[in-house]
């Protein structure tokens, strides 16, 4: 059935992906909510521009009064929920604008979506869904070499970021047993993958290495993480948004733990092969002090939702970081 889907933070990294799915992969109508910060680019969006079955509404989180004046204006069945600041280093800088962001602009997005869906009858009301994404980082650091991240792990956040994307769940949760809205909460880990904002590992490292710039790495870059592509990941966000039973959380992984510095080596090579020069790029690796609290390992355990809604990345971070440079490279300016 046809749907209206209110994606917020549409024009940022995963969000834009999001948008490209559903305004090209199903009917839906799609809203995206986007203030439209430093991180978001419209351009990964105007392909979506063009379709009649796509709105775009600037308008920030935390502006309760906008977002009464969204939902009465779209009347959402669905609402995913990707509106965050999201990068450790600069929540470290400051933190303030994640606190704001991720728990104030959550809170009063649930505030905004239970008036909405406490309003609807029959039906549309049984069948709404507040779908919130987070991150494998409120989990904390991962101890030892062979455990994973489960839907039960308990919180340990190590950053502010994490702390603030931590909160953010807890309040979806007391809003889905205190006012008994129907949610649904997502942990992805590492994304990757075309138009992400040149401030995270993989474009960082593309874009310095293509300008001859030092690659930076943390500390000896033995920190491990799970790379999941930006397109799977979407795929998964669609398929829990609108099949997953209310109260459902769900990690989602790639399966493709990778140290820092191999991730770093294995684009260096793609560009040794696509792009030659006279030196190895790898030479460009420079390593940097450590980040303050920085978690040693993620790895998440996505077999639940395998299980239960089907899903599979159908990348592997091989055929996805290809993917990733490439764009890249075809989109250097």
């Amino acid at each position: 059935m046809k749907k209206t889907i209110l994606v917020t933070g549409g024009a940022g990294f995963i969000g834009s992906a999001l948008v490209r799915y559903l305004t090209g992969q199903t009917e839906h109508n799609v809203v995206n909510v986007d203030k439209l910060t430093y991180a978001s680019n419209l351009k990964a969006i105007a392909v979506a521009d063009k379709n009649p079955r796509y709105a775009f509404e600037k308008a920030d989180i935390c502006d309760a009064e906008k977002l009464a004046a969204v939902f009465k204006k779209h009347q959402p069945d669905i609402v995913i929920h990707l509106a965050a600041e999201s990068h450790v280093d600069r929540s470290i800088e400051g933190a303030a604008p994640f606190i704001q962001t991720n728990i104030v602009g959550t809170y009063t997005l649930l505030e905004a979506a239970r008036q909405h869906w406490q309003g609807l009858e029959g039906a549309r009301k049984e069948s709404f869904r507040f779908h919130h994404v987070s991150t494998d980082e409120v989990y904390g650091d991962l101890e030892g070499t062979d455990n994973l991240f489960t839907e039960t792990t308990p919180y340990a956040p190590s950053s502010p970021y994490s702390a603030s994307k931590a909160s953010s769940d807890h309040l979806v949760r007391a809003w889905h047993r205190t006012y008994k809205i129907p949610v649904i909460i997502t942990n992805c880990s590492n994304n990757y993958g075309p138009w992400q904002f040149p401030e995270k590992l993989i474009p960082v490292v593309i874009l310095n290495a293509r300008a001859g710039k030092p690659l930076p790495v943390y500390g000896k870059g033995d920190q491990i993480r799970d790379w999941l592509y930006v397109d799977d990941h979407v795929k998964a966000l669609y398929l829990a948004a609108t099949t997953a039973k209310p109260g459902s959380t769900y990690n989602v992984g790639g399966y493709n733990e990778k140290k820092n510095i191999d991730v770093v080596l294995s684009i260096c090579g793609l560009l040794d092969e696509l792009v030659p020069q006279k030196k190895k790029y790898a030479e460009l690796i420079t390593y940097v002090t450590d980040r303050p609290g920085h978690d040693r390992r993620y790895a998440i355990d996505a077999s639940k939702i395998t299980r239960e809604l089907g899903w599979k990345p159908q990348e592997t971070f091989e055929t996805g970081l290809r993917k990733t440079v490439e764009w890249y490279l075809a989109n250097y300016a």
